[in-house]
């Protein structure tokens, strides 16, 4: 640690939740000072949790000395970490020099909550936000950075096409869950819906490239029974050669998704156009599992879904619904031109933004901007 006395802290802001609860979370920092008088920092690990849709506050502050360190001189950077450990460039600030990049325009600014504050606000979160995120701060003398991992409330759900089982590579996966409103799950979110109660038996991607499956009832048929109950772990497969099925993530949904009340039932043209004439269109894998989770969608009628398979949602299990454990049932996928079934239509929001959250646009700077890379790189502490 440098001659600069750094003093730093995480201030945890979430906005995204109802106003009810969480309102005002703060996180705990303790701040302790050795024998030679340099300031040691301790706090847990940085972490917030939102949903799709929502605002989030990303906490990072610093503190340095001397005081009278110009803050026109202070850069602001905030970076995405992939596993890949490629860095996705989203915000950098220089004074009053703003720049926001990518998909990140028009969602994100800082909190500008006080001197020494950092953080920024990413609004109108999407699924593709989720993960690691570097604060750096530096100035003329010196930078440091910290790190904040961005959670989302969702569900996961394991998906395969109807070519069948095994029969995705990585990126055929990847691909797979976005045709169903959702992205590759990450191992933390698989391991949380294991402990959830998640069962299934055959092996999916994950978005590091890892092949895993949760099983919460040991059986033969499922890596043998006197195993116990986790998560199983392929490991890194190759992402081009090897095929497996995939392990999908969504989150809140930015509309409603119901159960078409018709007469007779359809065949799948059919029930695309019934979904339509009524304003909507026939609902994705991930939009039913989003709304069986998140807005408790119950019905036990088995309907037509966008990828041509035949599901139903089931909240409050009874034994003429499919069992006595809850979930979305899966009926294969049947012939689309003969089969006849109900049909389950998604109907988007209106006028708000993605999740029911009006869209906020932060105001940018009306400076010309210049490339991150082109500003001086200065210094801060920063967690």
């Amino acid at each position: 640690m440098s001659f600069m006395a750094m003093i730093l802290t995480f201030v945890l802001s979430v906005t995204s939740l109802p106003a009810d609860i969480e309102k005002g979370r703060r996180k705990v920092v303790h701040v302790l000072e050795d024998d030679t008088g340099a300031v040691i920092v301790q706090t847990a690990p940085g972490k917030v949790v939102t949903h799709r849709g929502g605002s989030i506050t990303l906490p990072c502050r610093f503190h340095h000395e001397p005081e009278s360190t110009d803050p026109s001189r202070i850069r602001i950077k905030w970076t995405k970490v992939t596993d890949a450990l490629q860095f996705e460039d989203v915000f950098v600030a220089l004074g009053r020099q703003q720049r926001v990049f990518g998909s990140y325009r028009g969602r994100v600014s800082l909190e500008q909550a006080g001197p020494g504050d950092a953080s920024v606000i990413i609004h109108n979160v999407t699924l593709q936000d989720y993960g690691r995120y570097e604060c750096e701060v530096t100035n003329d003398m010196e930078d440091d950075t910290g790190f904040v991992n961005l959670d989302l409330e969702g569900v996961v759900f394991p998906y395969y096409p109807r070519t069948g089982r095994y029969k995705l590579n990585y990126h055929q996966a990847e691909d797979a869950c976005k045709q169903q409103d959702a992205i590759l799950a990450s191992h933390s979110q698989l391991h949380k819906a294991w402990l959830e109660g998640l069962d299934w038996c055959n092996a999916g991607w994950l978005e590091d490239g890892s092949v895993q499956y949760p099983i919460s009832h040991p059986r033969d048929q499922c890596g043998r029974k006197d195993n116990p109950a986790g998560v199983r772990n392929y490991g890194y497969r190759h992402k081009e050669d090897e095929r497996y099925d995939a392990f999908c993530f969504t989150s809140n949904l930015n509309g409603k998704v119901y159960f078409l009340k018709r007469f007779k039932k359809m065949n799948y043209a059919e029930a695309v156009k019934a979904c339509v004439r009524d304003g909507s269109v026939v609902a994705k894998v991930g939009q039913l599992y989003a709304a069986w989770k998140i807005q408790l969608f119950d019905r036990c009628e088995a309907g037509w879904l966008e990828d041509g398979s035949i599901r139903y949602p089931i909240v409050n299990p009874r034994s003429r619904c499919g069992g006595p454990q809850p979930g979305v049932r899966h009926l294969g996928f049947p012939d689309k031109k003969f089969r006849l079934y109900g049909v389950y239509c998604f109907r988007k929001n209106k006028e708000e933004g993605a999740g029911g959250t009006p869209t906020r646009r932060p105001a940018e700077s009306s400076t010309r901007r210049k490339s991150s890379n082109s500003m001086p790189m200065n210094a801060t502490r920063v967690i």
